[in-house]
């Protein structure tokens, strides 16, 4: 009898520890989810950015969250919710007065995948829209990267057609049409749909570009700058042209020449970037002019810089600017012929005569305030965007009227405490 309850006791406790000792194991060997590791020491913020954050003192350390983004996203396994998180998205409607105005953003990407991940969440709020085009060139690591990050955010989209995007060629405006296509589509309301690429950086937060778009000047209007087209660029639109893919476009033959624009159009020269009301946009994916001119423009060089400001200056045309000129501050560009007259030259340098800014160049950038810059290169000049990503974040978070999440920030100083909000308050 007592040899019976030994032997069951024994039993049992064999029982007990083999269950004890399978957990023990298949926790120790189960793959659990991979964690961000920081770098021992983060690129630190130049000194050069005293002029836009005062807030940087010397024996000061700032601590950045995002050393390794481009390996994070690449190599996460994370959960769509942590990701966000420890990216530093702004997750919820920072006013009313936003979230009663979305906007729809078209962004054209193909390289820099670091850059890209901070242009969106420099521009990403909730309420709004985003396409993304990724070119059809773009790398598959690349596009793969991209995926997986838009897919974390139910307002945010690949373009359901990508175009390989050859510069100044048809490819680029198509682009953007298909994105257009896209956004019309979406349940999101959007009042007005902005375009970007992938080296371009916000300077308004998003509440000033509300609030400029719904300005008494904007309200009704389509911002598209641009005059009509000077005899030195008659020649883009006189002459056939045809687009080498993924290369360069070139004329087409011995100098051929083309026939008129359709409906006896005016055609005018500008920015292929624009601020466009949703109306617009109907009317270009629909109206027989608009049809028309995409046709004719098909053989011309660098469509998107004659096609949507020679549609806004036609009487037919929703929310049309007819005496539009150069109006709408929608780019701060250095231009190397303007040197001396709008600028004080490129600190940086230029890339088809655009200059390439670098930190030296963001006071000009922040006394033009337009609404973004153009253009940045993480790898040529990485403490221009440092620098303007933590002055235009602590911007967008001293203007939020909720309260503010820690995963917001991006930068934090080793010796702060919380109760000073404008001295951590990072990029």
């Amino acid at each position: 009898m007592h040899l019976e309850g030994a032997k069951c006791s024994f039993l049992l406790c064999l029982g007990i520890s083999t269950i004890i000792c399978s957990v023990i194991y298949l926790r120790t060997n189960m793959p659990t989810e991979p964690k961000l590791l920081e770098p021992p020491s983060c690129r630190p913020f130049s000194t050069k950015c005293k002029a836009l954050l005062p807030s940087i003192e010397e024996g000061v350390q700032w601590n950045r969250h995002d050393c390794q983004m481009e390996n994070y996203i690449l190599n996460s396994q994370m959960q769509c919710s942590n990701l966000t998180r420890d990216l530093h998205f702004i997750t919820r409607p920072l006013s009313r007065e936003e979230e009663d105005y979305p906007i729809a953003f078209i962004v054209t990407v193909h390289k820099e995948l670091e850059l890209f991940v901070r242009l969106l969440r420099a521009i990403y709020m909730p309420q709004n829209v985003y396409c993304i085009h990724v070119d059809e060139k773009a790398s598959l690591e690349y596009q793969t990267a991209v995926l997986k990050l838009v897919s974390c955010f139910e307002n945010t989209f690949l373009s359901s057609r990508s175009e390989t995007v050859t510069y100044a060629g048809f490819s680029r405006l198509k682009a953007d049409l298909n994105c257009m296509k896209d956004l019309v589509k979406s349940k999101i309301g959007w009042k007005k749909v902005v375009n970007l690429c992938g080296q371009d950086f916000p300077v308004k937060s998003n509440l000033e570009l509300v609030r400029y778009m719904q300005s008494k000047e904007w309200r009704d209007r389509n911002m598209t700058p641009g005059v009509k087209q000077p005899v030195t660029m008659r020649h883009r639109t006189h002459l056939q042209h045809r687009e080498i893919t993924g290369s360069h476009v070139a004329l087409k033959g011995l100098g051929l020449t083309k026939g008129p624009p359709p409906h006896n159009l005016q055609v005018y020269f500008g920015t292929a970037y624009y601020a466009l009301t949703r109306a617009f946009v109907d009317f270009v994916l629909e109206s027989p002019i608009a049809k028309d001119l995409l046709e004719w423009s098909k053989d011309t060089f660098s469509p998107d810089e004659h096609y949507w400001v020679t549609l806004n200056h036609i009487k037919e045309a929703p929310s049309s600017n007819i005496d539009g000129d150069w109006s709408g501050d929608i780019r701060a560009i250095k231009w190397r012929d303007q040197e001396g007259k709008t600028h004080n030259g490129c600190k940086g340098h230029y890339v088809r005569d655009i200059c390439i800014f670098a930190v030296e160049d963001l006071p000009w950038i922040v006394m033009r305030n337009s609404m973004f810059a153009n253009k940045f290169e993480t790898n040529s000049f990485p403490e221009a965007v440092d620098c303007l990503e933590q002055w235009h974040r602590n911007k967008v978070l001293s203007q939020a009227t909720v309260p503010i999440e820690p995963s917001w920030l991006l930068a934090t100083q080793s010796n702060s405490s919380s109760s000073h909000f404008h001295s951590t308050a990072g990029a």
